[in-house]
C-alpha cells in the first residue's frame, strides 16, 4: 500500500467496512520479508527475541547463519520460530533445487545483520561472498542493517571502524554498539543493543510509506504542571499518550519530528528529538522558539490555562478554614502560533470538550487562526484522557469529518493523512 491507499480515512465519508484496513495496518509489519543474518558471536543468543518480535507483527521472516554463528546458536530455535528452512550452507540442497541466497535477496523487503563481527563486516566491506551470509548479502537491493558486537578494543581498532564507515558509504544503515559489561569481562563500547532496539530500526524502515519524508514536524504533548510552591502543583488528567502517538507516526512516515513534552509517564518514541518541559510558560517557550522552522505543528497538549499568581518559595502550611488561590492567564501558544504562521506552515489544534463540542471547536478554530482542530467529547465512552483509543472529529473550514473508535496509534495516521491531503 502506498500513499493514500495507507490508510482508509482519506474520505470525508468514512466507510466502516474498511475499518479492517486499518486494523490490518496495526500489523506494521505484515507481509514483510525479513532477511535477518546472524554472524559468529555470543550476542547471538539474543536474536530469537528480535525473530518472535518480527514473526508477531505478521512479518515472514528468513534466519541465514554463517557458520560461525551456528556453533553459539543452532537452526532449529528459528525454523521453529519462523516456519521457514535456516540456511547455514550456499549449497545446501533443497526440493525443488533453488539458488537460495539470490531468490531470498529477491523478495527482501529488509535485511539485518546482527551481531555483526568484525570478521563478517570486514569481509562485506570487501564483497567477499564465501559463505550464505555474505552471499546474500551482496545481491540485496533493500535496506541493510547491521549492528556490530564485538570487543571493546576490536571495536575501536582503527581498521574494523574504517571497515564500518565503508559500509555506511555504501548505504548500509549502521545500528551503533553501545557501552557496557561485554562477554569477555571489560567494559566498554561494542555490546549489541538489545532486540527491542533492533526492533525499532526495522520499523522505521518498514512500518510505514516515507510520504513524509522531508517535511520538519513539530508535536506538543502531555499536561503541564503549575507550581503553586516546591512541594504542590496544578495539572490535569492528560498521559501524553495521544502527542507520543502522533510524533511516533510522523516518524515511521519519514518526517523530521521535535516533540515538547510535558512530564508524563511515557518512553519517548525512538528517533524523535524530544525537548522536555514542565510548566505552561516553558512550554511556550520552547514552541515558539522551534516553530519558525517547523513545515506542520500539532498541539495535542494539554496546557494549563491558568497559573497561580504567586508561587510560594516555601511550603504552604495546612490553616483552620478555607484557601483561595488567585490564578492569572497563561500565554496562548496557539493563539501565538496563529499570529505569527510561517508562510506554507500547518497548524493543527487540539480540543477537548465535555458539550458542544462541534460548536466550540469551530470558534476556537477561528479564533486561534488555525487550519484543523482534532476534536474529542471527554464523556464519549472511549474517547479522552489516559486511555489507549480516541473518538475524533477533525474539523476543518470546509467540513467536519468523523471519526469511529481507534486506537491512539491509528487516530494518529488518520490525522497525518488528513493533513497531508489538505496540504496538497
Amino acid at each position: 500500500m502506498q500513499g493514500k491507499d495507507f490508510l482508509c480515512y482519506n474520505n470525508a465519508e468514512f466507510n466502516p467496512k474498511k475499518f479492517s484496513l486499518v486494523k490490518e495496518c496495526m500489523a506494521v509489519l505484515r507481509g514483510k520479508t525479513i532477511l535477518v543474518g546472524v554472524s559468529g558471536g555470543i550476542a547471538a543468543y539474543k536474536i530469537p527475541n528480535l525473530v518472535s518480535m518480527l514473526v508477531k507483527q505478521h512479518a515472514n521472516v528468513h534466519v541465514l547463519l554463517s557458520r560461525h554463528a551456528a556453533e553459539f546458536i543452532p537452526p532449529i530455535p528459528f525454523e521453529a520460530l519462523t516456519g521457514n528452512r535456516c540456511l547455514v550452507d550456499t549449497f545446501e540442497r533443497t526440493q525443488p533445487p533453488e539458488i537460495h541466497h539470490v531468490t531470498l535477496a529477491k523478495k527482501a523487503d529488509l535485511m539485518i545483520i546482527a551481531p555483526a563481527s568484525a570478521d563478517i563486516i570486514g569481509k562485506l566491506a570487501c564483497g567477499i561472498a564465501d559463505d550464505m551470509l555474505t552471499s546474500t548479502v551482496l545481491p540485496c537491493r533493500c535496506p541493510i542493517l547491521f549492528a556490530p558486537a564485538m570487543n571493546d578494543r576490536m571495536y575501536q581498532n582503527p581498521i574494523v571502524q574504517d571497515n564500518m564507515a565503508k559500509l555506511r558509504q555504501y548505504g548500509f544503515i549502521q545500528i551503533d554498539a553501545v557501552t557496557g559489561h561485554l562477554a569477555c569481562g571489560d567494559d566498554g563500547p561494542g555490546k549489541m543493543p538489545d532486540p527491542e532496539i533492533l526492533y525499532q530500526y526495522i520499523e522505521r524502515e518498514l512500518a510505514a510509506p516515507k510520504d513524509m519524508k522531508g517535511l520538519r514536524v513539530l508535536v506538543t504533548a502531555g499536561a503541564t504542571q503549575e507550581a503553586l510552591d516546591p512541594v504542590r502543583y496544578i495539572t490535569n488528567h492528560s498521559s501524553g499518550k495521544m502527542g507520543y502517538a502522533i510524533a511516533k507516526a510522523a516518524m515511521l512516515r519519514g518526517a523530521e519530528v521535535v516533540l515538547v513534552s510535558g512530564r508524563t509517564a511515557l518512553k519517548p518514541p525512538s528517533f524523535v528529538q524530544v525537548e522536555p518541559v514542565v510548566s505552561a510558560a516553558d512550554m511556550f517557550e520552547a514552541v515558539t522558539r522551534l516553530a519558525p522552522q517547523q513545515d506542520i505543528i500539532i498541539k495535542a497538549a494539554a496546557v494549563a490555562d491558568y497559573t497561580p499568581a504567586e508561587v510560594a518559595s516555601e511550603k504552604m502550611k495546612k490553616k483552620d478554614g478555607e484557601l483561595s488561590i488567585p490564578l492569572k492567564r497563561t500565554q496562548d501558544i496557539l493563539a501565538w502560533l496563529g499570529e505569527h504562521r510561517q508562510p506554507g506552515q500547518f497548524l493543527c489544534g487540539f480540543s477537548m470538550e465535555t458539550e458542544n463540542m462541534l460548536e466550540n471547536s469551530r470558534k476556537k478554530l477561528a479564533k486561534k487562526k488555525i487550519d484543523l482542530i482534532a476534536a474529542n467529547n471527554l464523556k464519549v465512552e472511549g474517547a479522552g484522557f489516559q486511555g489507549d483509543t480516541n473518538v475524533l472529529t477533525l474539523i476543518s473550514e470546509k467540513e467536519e469529518r468523523p471519526l469511529p473508535l481507534m486506537t491512539k496509534e491509528q487516530a494518529a495516521m488518520a490525522l497525518l493523512d488528513t493533513i497531508l491531503e489538505m496540504r496538497e
